[in-house]
């Protein structure tokens, strides 16, 4: 387990996560911003993909665990993205479709600023977010992120606005920190 919460166990994927993913990355409608399912190639090479990264920064994405059923109901954690040709700390969160708008992500992604405020030591953190997402554009919201900035990334052929969300340890009051 990398991390609790009051409903919630983050802990890292392994290799048994496999069919999870492939109902979380196959559902069209769940992969949206990312303009369609994944094939089961490209479902495992997101998960070898979170493996190395445990190995290389000692964190990933994380399964998100219910911990009142042991359901797994999706992915959030902490990531390496490139943002401005530097790496930055990224939050980042998917969920099951049936899990949507019952406030997971934003309890996971709270607890993951945490982690990478206390833990990792990290100055700041960001979270960036294809411009047609507004619903994970609530979640960097309410983890205390503004946005900062537009990017365009290509990926699958396409050209994608994103809007990048930032937040720094200093401004996170004393009184928000769950």
């Amino acid at each position: 387990m990398i991390l609790e919460t009051e409903r919630l166990i983050l802990r890292e994927l392994v290799q048994n996560d496999y069919n999870d993913l492939c109902r979380l990355l196959q559902d069209d409608e769940t992969m949206y911003a990312y303009e369609g399912a994944f094939s089961d190639r490209e479902v495992q090479a997101w998960l070898d993909k979170q493996l190395n990264r445990y190995h290389s920064y000692h964190f990933g994405l994380w399964a998100m665990i219910r911990k009142d059923t042991q359901e797994w109901i999706g992915q959030c954690g902490i990531t390496m993205q490139t943002y401005k040709d530097q790496e930055v700390p990224e939050i980042g969160y998917l969920l099951q479709r049936r899990y949507w708008h019952q406030g997971y992500a934003t309890e996971a992604a709270i607890a993951c600023r945490e982690y990478g405020f206390n833990t990792l030591q990290f100055p700041a953190l960001y979270s960036i977010i294809r411009d047609t997402n507004q619903a994970s554009q609530r979640v960097a919201i309410r983890n205390g992120m503004q946005p900062i900035d537009t990017i365009v990334k290509y990926y699958r052929g396409i050209y994608m606005p994103h809007d990048v969300f930032c937040v720094r340890k200093e401004e996170i009051l004393p009184t928000a920190i769950p």
